[in-house]
């Protein structure tokens, strides 16, 4: 009766893990800004559809690159930057900024920008 409460157990725990894995992998890959918020102070901000070939990529290492600046709300691209992520905290950390917020939801990442009033850029996984 133990060896099979273990067995059970242990296979328990290979699944659980596995899921998580699965899951997280699912994350990772590249994704395309397609809109942009930025509060005006009141609260009234909403995102808004932008024409930009900004992305940003998620690796299993650990690390975030984009070919525009990662720490700034802006369409532009062509000063390409790095940084780290962490899933567990749900924040970026990169050289050019101070570290800020994401969230990532299906095959949407947003990234909370530091801003005096709510910045945010809304990215479609590709």
């Amino acid at each position: 009766m133990k060896t099979v409460t273990i067995a059970i157990l242990t296979a328990l725990a290979v699944i659980s893990c596995k899921k998580k894995d699965d899951v997280e992998s699912e994350l990772y890959g590249t994704y395309k800004l397609i809109e942009t918020l930025a509060d005006p102070g009141d609260g009234s901000g909403t995102f808004q559809p932008v024409s930009s070939d900004k992305t940003v990529t998620l690796y299993n290492d650990g690390t975030i690159t984009s070919n525009g600046e990662l720490c700034r709300l802006n369409t532009e691209t062509g000063t390409s930057t790095a940084g780290t992520y962490s899933f567990t905290d749900s924040t970026i950390s990169s050289s050019d900024c101070t570290t800020f917020g994401f969230e990532l939801s299906g095959n949407t990442l947003i990234l909370n920008y530091q801003c005096i009033e709510a910045c945010r850029g809304k990215f479609l996984k590709q």
